[in-house]
């Protein structure tokens, strides 16, 4: 429960922080590119309920002596799963663009249904290449 806590606190003090323009001299300095909340009424293909859920989208320039992304998705669903009625998605990504169009992306994934099998909460890491067009 800590551990959630924490990236919860993070992604909050994230996304507060990031309505502010906060430049520093030198090696840091932090811009933001977008921030946005939804909401959204879930439905199957056959047009059956799949519950609501409320989206937290956070995307920023942030330099620490180079330039990257700083990218947060967090999803509460609620009646989204037959099982758990409340459940959570977060995803916290870092990219750095290696040449135009070609950068290398690294996200942490927490979520009430990550893991294997969905019996284990145990966080994801992923580390790719990310071409953008």
């Amino acid at each position: 429960m800590r551990g959630k806590l924490s990236f919860f606190m993070f992604l909050i003090f994230s996304f507060l922080i990031s309505n502010f323009y906060l430049a520093y001299a030198g090696s840091f300095d932090f811009e933001k590119i977008t921030n946005e909340i939804s909401l959204y009424q879930n439905r199957y293909d056959d047009f059956l309920n799949a519950g609501q859920t409320f989206q937290l989208v956070s995307i920023n320039n942030v330099k620490a002596w180079t330039w990257f992304n700083l990218e947060i998705t967090w999803d509460m669903n609620y009646d989204l799963d037959e099982r758990d009625k409340l459940t959570h998605y977060l995803e916290v990504g870092l990219v750095k663009e290696l040449i135009p169009h070609f950068s290398i992306n690294y996200q942490r994934i927490h979520g009430t249904f990550v893991g294997p099998w969905r019996k284990s909460s145990a966080p994801v890491n992923q580390i790719g290449i990310r071409y953008s067009f």
